[in-house]
């Protein structure tokens, strides 16, 4: 198979396109599972909507490769008199790149449109002049009279809203959309199961390939899916900050470069061992890759997997992002073949039983 040939992004294209926010992960959950069938043995769903299909179900050695399904969004938190709308986040959403910016705001008759507004550059003297987008003065408006106009449209308190954007390509190299964080990961996990099946991969453990929810929120669906399937290894797949354009300061994030391959952490939650087999898989196989360290934890799943069970023997391995939680996020299309190429052959290099015990 080829990674990104026309199956693999017509999926990648329809996958990122649909809206998942957290909490309501469910239609691309659905999307994603029906991708990953024709390469798994088994299925299951847990009652919070993470998905894991697995390959050679009923091993008594369990390794999971991970990502997390949800995206940013808002709830709306008032509807004031004259039907304008106000809103808190649901995960990390930025109100600095709201205004002017179109979305969806999702009800039980579907989808309705609106516009988080803003004053015209015009009428903003004097204090106003540097008016700070806050979550104190965002507001979206959706074409209604009045707060009665808008509980007709269906919409009301805890209607969820995302950003309108769809992904598109930039000069052949570059992918562009929301949720790239971090449905390329589901992706890219995606792509290894379907490696697996056609290379005709016999693994002498049970594989789970895991799409979580709420990661956006606190790691809630990794947290929940580690004590269900009690693995004993966890290679986490998640997006990492391109440090590398402007206003990113190299020297205290990290110098990470989209389009040099993935990057490997090094972290507490990271297993030592577990982290120089993916490295040592990487450099058998001629795959580029970056390091970078973090202080205390993560912040993404691997530290759920982690700390559970006793202790999960886990990695992380990461896609440079530029723009994270923006519209306009932006991964290199050769880092994602590259992380699906270090997942697979990281998988290969783990044996049935294997202990990750240091002495």
């Amino acid at each position: 198979m080829s990674i990104l040939d026309k199956k693999s992004e017509t999926f990648l294209y329809s996958y990122l396109n649909n809206y998942s926010p957290t909490g309501y992960e469910s239609k691309g959950q659905k999307m994603w599972l029906d991708y990953l069938k024709p390469y798994i043995d088994d299925w299951q769903l847990d009652n919070y909507g993470t998905a894991y299909g697995i390959i050679n179900p009923g091993k008594k050695y369990k390794v999971v490769i991970e990502g997390h399904a949800d995206e940013i969004s808002w709830y709306v938190n008032y509807i004031n008199d004259k039907g304008f709308l106000s809103v808190i986040r649901n995960g990390g959403s930025d109100p600095v790149i709201a205004p002017a910016k179109r979305v969806n705001i999702f009800t039980k008759n579907g989808i309705v449109k609106g516009i988080f507004g803003w004053p015209a550059i015009h009428v903003r003297k004097g204090k106003a002049k540097d008016f700070e987008a806050s979550m104190n003065n965002i507001f979206i408006d959706v074409g209604a009279k009045d707060k009665a106009e808008v509980l007709k449209m269906g919409i009301h308190v805890g209607s969820v809203v995302t950003f309108d954007d769809e992904l598109m390509e930039l000069n052949n190299q570059y992918y562009v959309g929301r949720a790239l964080d971090n449905r390329v990961g589901g992706f890219c996990i995606a792509e290894v199961a379907r490696m697996i099946k056609e290379q005709k991969i016999d693994l002498p453990y049970s594989l789970y390939i895991v799409n979580a929810v709420q990661e956006e929120v606190g790691l809630r669906g990794a947290q929940m899916v580690t004590e269900t399937i009690q693995p004993d290894v966890a290679i986490v797949v998640d997006v990492t900050h391109d440090t590398n354009t402007p206003m990113m300061d190299a020297k205290i994030q990290g110098d990470v470069c989209a389009g040099k391959g993935p990057t490997v952490t090094y972290a507490p939650a990271v297993h030592n061992t577990l982290r120089e087999l993916i490295i040592k898989a990487a450099e058998d196989n001629h795959i580029p890759f970056q390091r970078e360290a973090s202080s205390r934890v993560t912040g993404t799943d691997t530290d759920a997997f982690a700390y559970s069970n006793g202790g999960v023997p886990s990695a992380l391995i990461s896609l440079p992002l530029r723009y994270m939680h923006t519209t306009v996020e932006m991964l290199h299309r050769e880092d994602i073949i590259n992380t699906t190429k270090l997942i697979f052959e990281s998988l290969r290099k783990i044996e049935g039983g294997m202990d990750f015990r240091y002495f």
